[in-house]
């Protein structure tokens, strides 16, 4: 018997013709990034000019709309002062503590040295506006949320097993049951550390960090929008599955399909199943 999906053999016209959540095409990765370079500034932009919060959940991964919104900020001169960065997830060691921000896969690192660091000092935002999910306190990130009046927007990519953030797919759950996860610590599964070793890490899977601490599915389904943005090539299946797949916690961001203002946006290259 085949048991194939048929949605995974979708041309590009099949993929955008009647998808369960909002897909949208690009040219290329530069015009995925600059859109949701875009999308940040334009909230806060909005958000400042009415003297309201703006509080955006980052991704490291996709991080190829950074330089283009450091660019923006510092050459429109937008202040941050107003504006939280949450970020998705952090790598842990075997102790189950943050890796080093030194070490080159590690997110705090990277945010700190490419984005707030490159931005013009009188503009960037306070330090303690720059958040990441600590695995001595998991319940902060909730609570702030609940605090600064929910999130603007959620930003991130999926992955090969359809997480969005480190909240990885488990068959065994309900889709309620996984939608109720929040901030936590947990192990990375194989699936995710081989292809974020080949992605972002020259293959060096034995090098790995094996833990990770995540902002729960939870915070994601609940900011008011959703901003996904798909670019590898095993993004091809990834796109549609999440398009036209049914909503399961084996592939999470199924689980989002019902989001009143989610958007999934990705490459040519992408929709195509011809290199």
């Amino acid at each position: 018997m085949d048991m194939r999906h048929e949605y995974y053999g979708y041309d590009r016209e099949q993929l955008l013709a009647a998808p369960k959540l909002p897909l949208s095409c690009l040219k290329d990765n530069e015009a995925v990034f600059r859109q949701m370079a875009g999308q940040m500034t334009e909230e806060i932009e909005s958000h400042n000019a009415r003297g309201e919060k703006t509080v955006f959940i980052c991704p490291v991964g996709p991080v190829g709309q950074y330089p283009f919104f450091v660019e923006l900020v510092n050459e429109r001169g937008i202040s941050l002062k107003d504006t939280w960065f949450i970020n998705m997830d952090e790598y842990l060691d075997d102790d189950r503590q943050w890796i080093p921000m030194e070490h080159p896969l590690s997110f705090r690192g990277f945010m700190e040295r490419e984005v707030y660091a490159r931005i013009r000092p009188e503009l960037v935002m306070p330090k303690e506006q720059r958040i990441f999910p600590d695995p001595n306190n998991t319940s902060y990130i909730p609570q702030l949320i609940e605090e600064l009046g929910g999130v603007d927007i959620a930003f991130g990519g999926i992955g090969i097993n359809g997480h969005v953030a480190f909240n990885e797919a488990d068959a065994s759950m309900s889709g309620e049951e996984f939608l109720a996860q929040r901030t936590r610590v947990l192990a990375i599964s194989p699936e995710t550390r081989a292809a974020n070793a080949i992605g972002d890490f020259n293959g060096a899977l034995e090098d790995m960090p094996r833990y990770c601490v995540t902002i729960g599915i939870y915070e994601i389904a609940h900011a008011r929008k959703i901003r996904l943005g798909c670019f590898r090539s095993w993004h091809r299946a990834v796109v549609r599955r999440a398009g036209y797949g049914e909503p399961t916690a084996a592939f999470p961001v199924s689980l989002l399909q019902d989001h009143p203002d989610i958007t999934l946006t990705f490459t040519e290259y992408v929709a195509s199943l011809e290199d």
